[in-house]
C-alpha cells in the first residue's frame, strides 16, 4: 500500500477519534476536537481525494475553529449569562463549532464507523439535556434552558443525521480514504 494513504489512514482515525472522544465534554473536549478536526482535513488532503471533499473538511475545520475561539474567548472574559455582566446571545458565537462538529461527524465522506459512533454521542447529548434538567428540578431552582436545548438540538441532529448517513447506503470516499 502506498506510503501516502497509510499516512492519511492514520490522520483520519487520529483525528476522528479525537473528534468523538472531546464530544465527550464538548466544552472542555473543545480542544480535542479542533486538532481532531485538523488532522481530518489534513488525511484527507494527504490522500489526494476529491477536491470537494478536501473542500468540505477544511470548512468543517473552519467552522469548529471560529467556535471554538469564541468560546476562549468567552471564557476569558467571564463567560456568558449570570452574573458575567455579558447577555447570553453571545453565545451564538459558539454555534459554528457545533455546527462544524456534527456535519464533521456525518457529512459526505465520513467513515462508517465514524457515523456509527456519532450515534452515541448523540444520545450522550441528550443525556446532558436530561440530566441538567432533574438536577435543577431536584434542587427547587429554575435553570434557563437555552444552551440545554442547544445541546439536544445538536443530539437529536446528530442521530438523525447518522441515521439518514447509514441508511443511504454508504459509500467510502473517493481515494479509498473513506
Amino acid at each position: 500500500m502506498n506510503a501516502r494513504i497509510v499516512w492519511a489512514r492514520i490522520l483520519l482515525v487520529v483525528g476522528g477519534l479525537a473528534m468523538l472522544l472531546g464530544a465527550i465534554d464538548p466544552m472542555e473536549g473543545s480542544v480535542l476536537i479542533l486538532p481532531g478536526s485538523g488532522l481530518v482535513a489534513l488525511g484527507t488532503y494527504v490522500g489526494q481525494a476529491e477536491r470537494w471533499l478536501i473542500t468540505f473538511r477544511v470548512w468543517v475545520f473552519i467552522l469548529i475553529a471560529i467556535g471554538v475561539g469564541a468560546l476562549i474567548g468567552l471564557s476569558a472574559v467571564g463567560g456568558i449569562g449570570g452574573r458575567s455582566g455579558h447577555s447570553m446571545w453571545w453565545g451564538l458565537l459558539i454555534l459554528p463549532y457545533l455546527i462544524g462538529w456534527t456535519v464533521g461527524i456525518w457529512g459526505p465522506g465520513s467513515p462508517r464507523w465514524i457515523v456509527w459512533l456519532g450515534i452515541p454521542v448523540g444520545f450522550w447529548y441528550l443525556t446532558i439535556f436530561t440530566m441538567a434538567l432533574r438536577g435543577g428540578a431536584r434542587a427547587g431552582r429554575s435553570i434557563w434552558t437555552g444552551p440545554l436545548l442547544v445541546i439536544a438540538t445538536l443530539g437529536l441532529v446528530t442521530i438523525v443525521g447518522c441515521i439518514y448517513r447509514l441508511s443511504r447506503g454508504w459509500r467510502p470516499a473517493a481515494g479509498g480514504l473513506g
